[in-house]
């Protein structure tokens, strides 16, 4: 069976996070079952696992992971980027902090959407 780690970093101060990695971790909730049982019977086993990071790590937060990769390297045309986020400036007392987005296809998603996170998985197994 071949493995696909999914990762999720973000995040978390006194067991809270910004609302774009929330967003991103509905996003995941949302899809990982979804995924485990498509691509299980294609000889896929996907594992998912969460690093909550401190502030100091912010530049690396709402990122995924796939077997090590970015997202952004995974799909085609995507790229990382970063704008003012409110909630994290929340987190870091400094009202000039960015957080990670992800632009695709000239739109820029604060949170990664399930159907992104889908498509990237599709890209390295085949599954879906």
């Amino acid at each position: 069976m071949k493995k696909l780690e999914i990762e999720w970093k973000h995040i978390e101060k006194r067991g809270n996070t910004c609302i774009r990695c929330a967003d991103t971790g509905e996003a995941l909730d949302k899809v990982m079952d979804q995924l485990a049982n498509e691509c299980r019977p294609r000889g896929w086993d996907i594992i998912f696992r969460e690093t909550i990071l401190d502030i100091e790590n912010i530049s690396e937060s709402n990122s995924i992971l796939l077997n090590g990769r970015p997202i952004e390297s995974i799909l085609p045309g995507a790229i990382s980027s970063e704008s003012h986020c409110e909630s994290c400036c929340d987190f870091t007392d400094d009202q000039f902090t960015c957080c990670r987005t992800l632009e695709l296809d000239e739109i820029s998603y604060e949170g990664i959407p399930a159907s992104i996170i889908r498509r990237a998985v599709c890209e390295i197994a085949d599954c879906c």
